[in-house]
């Protein structure tokens, strides 16, 4: 039985949609797109799922797929930890609206799942199970913790006429991609690939760890599960200026998990931005490698066709933007609840989208907005979720 959250968001566009927040829009492979495709309906579905001790009402996800004939393959994506509680409290599946977009035009069902007790999801959180806060445990449980909700939800995706539930891989970032490991190591049958963003627990975003050697050891565990199951291709994605897991760390993460007999594509990525630990926000920057990681492994459902690139609705923007701004706009147009775009008066913007509720979207947008206009003119929301006070 499918339970759908009473706040269930649906939006159906007739071109795929692609956003994440701040972040411009997917625009990867759209050379493979064929000329005058046809429009495709996308499909964008937040519900409640169930999983064992999530109560009271089991885990927050998204759903989002091309409504296209027969069934597809799934796509379970997650997110990782922040260092502060406020954050994980506020844990959204719309924060992962552009990545699952970006396995929906290529043929999958993407499913974001919010583990248990991060923001709206029910239960206990996997970092209480063992870990730099935790008083007992160890990172093998914690990452096993992660992993039985990525299990939970490809339970629960089988119930779902549009998913062929026996062709599932998964993917996850930070604390979601450490979640990766420990899913290979005791992976449901119907797996059949993962995908690591930058892999990792304990991490303090200055290059150390809380505890460097529980964390290695739980890898050596890890690959010591993913022999005795068979091993099943990973991918591991790293960016050389990760400031959480730092390329010496990563490739300790690496001689761990291969000791233990685990096997896996270790990529290391030019630096992103900052800090290379958000690579995943920017799916231009790994497209082309998870692209050839699933070719190789005959996981692309479309083969080498991508379905059509987003394209915003047609509402003019505010007056006074000028390019970037404009840009920003379309990207408010097409990203998830709850979303707001602020101004100063001047030209000056700020964007929030896939926030836990409007206030948060409407505070962080004025926040943005106020720090681009460093003082000149006051900020103020212009635009928000459609019905939103």
């Amino acid at each position: 039985m499918r339970l759908v959250s009473s706040l269930a968001w649906v939006l159906i566009w007739l071109f795929a949609l692609a956003a994440a927040a701040q972040e411009p829009p997917d625009t990867d492979a759209v050379e493979n797109t064929k000329p005058g495709q046809p429009p495709v309906t996308l499909i964008e579905k937040e519900m409640w799922a169930p999983a064992p001790n999530a109560f009271p009402r089991g885990l927050d996800v998204l759903e989002v797929y091309a409504d296209r004939p027969g069934r597809h393959p799934l796509a379970v994506l997650t997110h990782g930890t922040s260092d502060k509680e406020q954050d994980r409290m506020h844990v959204t599946p719309w924060s992962q609206l552009g990545q699952a977009l970006w396995f929906a035009r290529r043929g999958y069902v993407a499913i974001v799942v919010v583990r248990k007790g991060y923001g709206r999801s029910g239960g206990e959180q996997d970092g209480r199970h063992g870990g730099c806060g935790s008083r007992s445990g160890s990172f093998q449980e914690a990452g096993e913790a992660s992993a039985e909700d990525l299990k939970a939800i490809m339970k629960f995706a089988r119930t779902l006429p549009e998913v062929d539930g026996d062709t599932v891989i998964s993917a996850g970032v930070s604390t979601g991609g450490f979640a990766q490991a420990a899913l290979v190591a005791d992976p449901p049958k119907e797996l059949k690939a993962a995908i690591s963003f930058a892999g990792g627990r304990g991490g303090d975003g200055h290059e150390h760890n809380c505890n460097l050697s529980g964390l290695i050891d739980a890898y050596s565990a890890f690959g010591r599960g993913a022999r005795k199951h068979g091993t099943l291709p990973m991918l591991w994605i790293y960016s050389e200026n990760d400031h959480w897991f730092p390329p010496a760390m990563a490739r300790q993460f690496e001689a761990a998990y291969t000791k233990g007999g685990g096997a896996e594509q270790f990529v290391l990525a030019p630096p992103d931005g900052e800090d290379g630990h958000h690579l995943y926000s920017h799916t231009a920057a790994w497209s082309e490698t998870v692209d050839e990681f699933l070719k190789a492994h005959a996981l692309l459902p479309l083969g080498d066709v991508v379905l059509p690139a987003p394209q915003p609705p047609k509402i003019p923007p505010p007056a006074g933007l000028q390019e970037k701004g404009q840009e920003a706009w379309k990207r408010f147009l097409l990203g998830g609840p709850c979303k707001a775009f602020a101004m100063n008066g001047q030209g000056e913007w700020g964007l929030a989208q896939g926030a836990f509720d409007q206030s948060i979207a409407d505070s962080d947008a004025i926040d943005r907005c106020k720090k681009a206009a460093a003082g000149r003119g006051s900020c103020s929301v212009v635009a928000r979720t459609p019905g939103a006070k």
